[in-house]
């Protein structure tokens, strides 16, 4: 029979292990995040001299974020290049205006998810999951969403189902719609998202909750 206490200190060895490994992944994460922030700063300089070439370079490292970004926003392909080719275009003529004390990606992202929730308003009023509901007691859009038990984190993600999820997407308003993609697609933080979409982190946070419920209760007969 094993000692009890070498159990334990198996088990604490482990926990350090991993507890080591996490903090190594998290400094090379961190450090290629640095490097790809340097490589964007010597390219938008560049760009801001003149050269041609550096600006196809921050096409190429953004054209397809920026294409996945805005066919989540507007669920058509056409309308997603389209909106794609004006985020470069607005990129390339307002790089003057570019503070490199803030992450290119964040600028680049609020343009691109600006341009998709213009878009979107032109087509049809939208409905906010935080507007109040007239002859209530302060009840709002989000309060009566219908309620069911299953969760899309629960389903993978294929064929029909991720059609499914997309329609589910489009149907968030567009600004709930930005900060979902960013999150769960784009991965990025609650701060670099408050930055792109100009909301604090708390107000972030509220509506990453309430477009995740929103998202169950819509895929819930998933």
């Amino acid at each position: 029979m094993v000692p009890f206490s070498f159990v334990s200190k198996q088990a604490c060895n482990i926990q350090v292990k991993l507890f080591y490994l996490s903090f190594v992944l998290q400094e090379l994460t961190q450090g290629q995040g640095k490097i790809m922030d340097h490589v964007e700063k010597r390219l938008v300089n560049r760009i801001k001299e003149g050269d041609h070439r550096a600006f196809e370079e921050i096409v190429e490292l953004y054209k397809e974020k920026i294409y996945q970004l805005s066919y989540r926003m507007l669920g058509n392909r056409e309308e997603a290049e389209d909106a794609a080719q004006e985020t470069f275009l607005r990129v390339y003529s307002n790089i003057g205006k570019y503070d490199d004390n803030h992450k290119f990606s964040t600028w680049i992202y609020r343009i691109a998810s600006n341009l998709c929730i213009d878009r979107i308003r032109k087509r049809k009023p939208q409905y906010s999951l935080d507007a109040e509901l007239s002859g209530t007691d302060e009840r709002t859009l989000y309060a009566t969403l219908p309620d069911r038990t299953r969760t899309p984190e629960e389903e993978a993600i294929s064929g029909e189902l991720q059609q499914k999820v997309q329609q589910a997407i489009l149907s968030l308003s567009p600004t709930y719609r930005s900060i979902m993609i960013l999150k769960y697609i784009h991965d990025l933080s609650l701060k670099e998202i408050s930055e792109i979409v100009d909301l604090p982190v708390s107000t972030v946070k509220t509506r990453i909750h309430r477009g995740r419920e929103a998202l169950r209760k819509v895929l819930g007969d998933i």
